[in-house]
């Protein structure tokens, strides 16, 4: 539940000394978007209160990016951060209080004291693994990980300023041209790709963090940031000084390309194995106690009856062997790091966003307008990269009889791939009543027998990036419609074959790609949507949307393309006709609200409050123009919604799930699932599928919101990625398509959930 603070009536809630009921003790130091102050709370707690500039305040844009650094910081969990305790971006002078941690930055530390030693430094790398593991599970990319960043506390490091980082669902998006970061701890992809920056660049920031710890200055030292810039992309790392037991690691952590990288998990795993005095298990915690019931209570809670309203249960999964799947289920990721500060290196302000200040590295200090920087940082990389095309097509499997019987399925796994590519991360797939349709980077499309999981055609994709973790496949006008791993073009294949029937260029639209009754709609960064004929790939119409100045859609299989836009503390909602363009309705209902789901007319949207949280369900009928709102008991951060008849069901951050009938406006059921990070639930039939971020797949009773089977966990051991969104399962024909971050794709029988 979002902390309770000052509505604004006491004096002293709009006094200068003050943030909400906060008073402000010290300024602890200034950058570039805003003051950070020590204050206390009304329980003695010391705080660290960040307050962006008066002169950002009323920035559109800036406001955005403050609520996106707020949104990312309480997802990730307190244990490797400073935790929230209150935030307000929406006050006249937006701000976010977190936990006051008391240590000096590794900056400070290195400037003050020198290089650490071997044993402090496998301490340091072992636990900002962790931190990283923990960050990215939450879907955010920290994208600024360097020295003064890290916070050195007597428990471990904790990562601080996410005022750059973004959740992988973020629609705010880096701009051509703007390279955001601190030249000598960025990673290739951010000069080369900058939109299509992921979790290995963490990784990659944390090698450079080492060298820095181990010998005062980075592993590529100039004093141009251009010349680092330089460097990063093309020239091999400078590794004199780090211990030989750690440069080997190090290496891999600084490869070029992303996918060559390990991942926090290896890193922990390559660590317990580093032969020295100091013993690194002591900083790497292996399983941590799980909480709650276990054993014969958990199979009793699975047994109770239904759950009332406003009560919780928990679903606890049975004890299972092999490493704890979910290390501590009762995280939540509502946390948040400190705000800006002085740069300890230089004494100069601490600057974040698209303003960062180059950091000094080897006593050399860097003074460049933004701007020019990005310009000219941006000509020296691009001129001598190349983006790698090409694509392979595997031709159908042998078939060595018939489709397996109903009766005889038999679950199934597998490893998705392409002759010649090498492919990571996680399928995505669609279902059709005969063939199963995935993507996943590295694999265009694959078109596999959801009765047995043979592959009948694969074709490859060389072109990385990460827009293809939040967009799984779709048939649309007969054709199977995927965009390229770099998210610059979609290709309409031949679902038969996998040939290419027609394709299209969509580097401008930034993703903004959505399939409706037949139409591929995009909608480019002027507002004008343009149609095309997603059976021939030819423009049907062309035109912006009246009152939407940059369509966002959805569509929920009715035909209908729907999108919103908020101003003024309500929010417009339109109905899009996709074969015309034209609009069927349009009403402006009051609150932040988004869509959810959509059927015979009706729409159900989340209706988000001043913290971000979302605080009811809403439910509109288009055709008697009637609302009805129905309030949650307890708000919940950032739920995942699914909608089945006039019941939505949302799944929490933190593993709540709580069904809502939006005609009674009543709260069914509330559960808690110990599942910290999942995918988006599905529902068929009565039972809800959810994935969980170690690769579980959860079966609950939609009417009971009890936890009726779970598979084991596939984190893959050292080949486990850690990911920042998890795709959804495919629930169709009695059965359970899923995927999990050891890159497998597997079925299970959706009607016997018990036996997973």
């Amino acid at each position: 539940m979002p902390p309770q603070r000052s509505a604004g009536t006491e004096p002293e809630a709009e006094h200068p000394m003050y943030a909400g009921q906060y008073l402000l003790e010290a300024q602890l130091g200034s950058g570039g978007m805003g003051v950070v102050h020590l204050a206390r709370s009304a329980s003695g707690l010391r705080l660290a209160v960040k307050v962006v500039h008066a002169e950002f305040s009323q920035d559109p844009e800036f406001r955005g990016r403050f609520k996106q650094e707020v949104a990312a910081a309480r997802r990730v969990s307190g244990a490797f951060t400073a935790p929230v305790v209150d935030a307000d971006p929406e006050a006249e002078h937006p701000w976010m209080a977190t936990l006051f941690i008391p240590g000096p930055t590794l900056a400070e530390h290195v400037k003050r004291n020198g290089a650490l030693g071997p044993g402090p430094l496998r301490r340091l790398m072992a636990g900002l693994a962790e931190g990283l593991r923990d960050i990215h599970r939450a879907g955010v990319v920290h994208r600024d990980l360097k020295p003064s960043n890290v916070l050195l506390a007597d428990d471990g490091p904790k990562v601080i300023d996410f005022g750059i980082s973004r959740p992988s669902d973020s629609e705010l998006r880096t701009e051509t041209g703007k390279l955001i970061g601190t030249p000598p701890f960025m990673a290739p992809e951010q000069f080369r790709r900058p939109r299509e920056v992921g979790p290995a660049a963490d990784v990659f920031a944390l090698g450079s963090l080492i060298v820095h710890a181990a010998t005062g200055s980075g592993p590529f030292d100039s004093d141009s940031p251009y010349l680092v810039a330089y460097q990063v992309v093309h020239d091999e790392p400078d590794l004199t000084g780090v211990p030989d037991e750690l440069a080997d690691l190090v290496a891999r952590c600084l490869a070029k390309e992303p996918e060559d990288r390990p991942t926090p998990d290896e890193l922990m795993t390559a660590l317990k194995s580093v032969s020295a005095s100091y013993d690194t298990q002591a900083f790497i915690p292996g399983q941590r106690g799980r909480r709650g019931l276990s054993g014969r209570g958990a199979r009793a809670a699975q047994q109770d009856g239904p759950v009332p309203a406003r009560a919780a249960r928990p679903l606890v999964p049975a004890p299972q062997s092999g490493p704890d799947p979910d290390p501590d289920p009762t995280h939540r990721r509502d946390r948040a790091p400190h705000g800006d500060g002085p740069d300890p290196e230089d004494g100069r302000p601490r600057a974040t966003g698209d303003e960062k200040v180059p950091e000094r590295v080897s006593g050399r200090r860097w003074r460049l307008p933004v701007a020019a920087a990005a310009s000219v940082l941006a000509a020296v990389v691009i001129g001598v990269l190349a983006l790698h095309g090409g694509s392979d097509v595997r031709g159908p499997a042998k078939h060595t009889g018939g489709r397996s019987p109903a009766d005889s399925f038999q679950p199934w796994d597998l490893r998705l791939g392409a002759h010649g590519v090498k492919a990571a991360g996680l399928p995505q797939c669609a279902y059709t009543p005969h063939e199963l349709y995935c993507v996943r980077p590295g694999v265009l499309a694959a078109s596999v027998d959801p009765a047995d999981g043979r592959v009948l055609w694969s074709r490859g994709d060389t072109h990385r990036g990460n827009h293809r973790s939040s967009k799984p496949p779709v048939l649309s006008g007969g054709l199977l419609q995927v965009l390229s791993g770099d998210g610059l073009r979609l290709e309409a294949l031949d679902p038969a074959t996998g040939a290419t029937r027609w394709s299209h260029d969509v580097a401008r639209y930034s993703g903004r790609v959505t399939h409706a009754g037949g139409v591929v709609l995009l909608t480019g960064p002027d507002g004008e949507v343009t149609a095309l004929d997603a059976a021939t790939g030819e423009q049907k119409w062309r035109h912006t949307v009246p009152g939407q100045p940059v369509p966002q859609f959805v569509t929920y299989g009715d035909g209908v393309a729907y999108t919103v836009t908020t101003t003024g503390g309500g929010t417009r909602v339109d109905a899009v006709d996709p074969q015309t363009g034209s609009t069927r309705w349009h009403r402006r209902l009051d609150g932040t609200l988004n869509v959810v789901g959509a059927h015979d007319g009706v729409v159900w949207f989340s209706s988000i409050d001043s913290h971000q949280y979302t605080d009811a369900v809403v439910r509109y009928d288009s055709s008697a123009r009637s609302v009805r709102r129905a309030a949650l008991p307890v708000p919940l951060p950032s739920p995942q919604a699914v909608v089945r008849g006039d019941t939505v069901y949302l799944l929490a951050d933190g593993g709540t799930l709580v069904a809502v009938d939006t005609r009674t406006s009543a709260q069914l059921w509330r559960a808690e699932t110990s599942v910290s990070t999942a995918s988006a639930p599905v529902v068929a039939g009565q039972r809800l599928y959810l994935t969980s971020a170690d690769g579980r797949l959860l079966s609950v009773d939609a009417t009971r919101g009890t936890l009726l089977g779970q598979t084991r966990a596939r984190l893959g051991g050292s080949r486990g990625a850690l990911i920042a969104a998890i795709p959804a399962p495919v629930a169709a024909g009695g059965k359970v398509y899923s995927s999990a971050p050891d890159g497998s794709l597997f079925a299970v029988d959706g009607s016997r959930p018990s036996t997973w």
